[in-house]
């Protein structure tokens, strides 16, 4: 059973790990080079632990001891009990859900490893949103994709912000970064995949006439909100796919086509 230890200073090194959530570039900074991310919520909490993330502390208002009771009683590293105005001063915002932990990052799988067993794998550009790298692993994890590869730019999926908003999705997908780009492709393609870039460009075959589902191996592309895949992206592959869109709308958030193109890709619909 953890020790509940009660705080009170907000300068207390013990607390070194909640301070400044809010302060992105430093976070995107301070998570990976220390081993740590933050997971918000009961939920979120509770998933990262169900998928092996070991904790390193966890901070509470006194309300949520009860409810994180029965973690709290698996738990060995250090539960730390402060009241939530004190919360507010670390972290540089109200904690809504009263519930923050510290959880120690493992080891990304290669590029390799990550496609040696996926068939229905999910690459992104340059996606640096994390409400929208949330969102797309969300919807990845819900609509039965495999995998998702992420160009050396792309944001972090374990920062707060990407994983409160997949509700913990990031934990159940797995994800590697590739070393370069585009060069970070040839390997998808030497594993039998087939690239299929996602844009809304006039030239692009809708999904329906691709048919992607019943392909064996399909990695389906997807680029920034507004700038989309880049050129070098749109070179690399094998063939472009639209969403067919009507009433004069020209694309939906890359988080909404993500979802409807996974759905095509990964379950598909019943045929006539």
């Amino acid at each position: 059973m953890a020790e509940l230890i009660t705080l009170d200073d907000p300068d207390d090194p013990r607390l070194h790990d909640y301070t400044g959530l809010t302060d992105v570039e430093l976070r995107r900074r301070r998570e990976p080079a220390e081993g740590l991310f933050i997971a918000e919520g009961e939920k979120v909490i509770r998933r990262a632990g169900e998928a092996g993330y070991a904790m390193r502390s966890m901070l509470l208002s006194a309300k949520w001891v009860d409810i994180m009771r029965d973690v709290i009683d698996r738990a060995t590293a250090p539960v730390y009990v402060v009241e939530p105005a004190l919360a507010e001063r670390v972290t540089g915002y109200h904690v809504h859900r009263g519930a923050l932990a510290s959880m120690q990052r493992t080891p990304l799988p290669t590029a390799a490893e990550l496609l040696r067993t996926a068939r229905r794998v999910v690459i992104m550009e340059s996606v640096n949103d994390h409400t929208n790298i949330g969102a797309i692993f969300r919807s990845a994890a819900a609509l039965g994709m495999d995998a998702v590869l992420l160009s050396p730019d792309c944001a972090d999926p374990l920062y707060r912000r990407s994983v409160k908003v997949s509700m913990g999705a990031v934990f159940s997908v797995p994800y590697a970064r590739a070393d370069s780009w585009p060069g970070g492709l040839d390997p998808v393609r030497e594993a039998g995949f087939t690239l299929l870039a996602l844009t809304p460009d006039d030239t692009a075959r809708s999904l329906d006439e691709v048919a992607p589902h019943r392909m064996e191996r399909v990695a389906l592309m997807l680029g920034a909100e507004g700038d989309g895949l880049s050129a070098r992206a749109l070179a690399a592959a094998d063939a472009w796919v639209r969403i067919p869109m009507s009433h004069g709308v020209d694309s939906l958030n890359v988080g909404a086509a993500a979802a409807v193109a996974f759905y095509a890709v990964a379950t598909g619909r019943p045929q006539e």
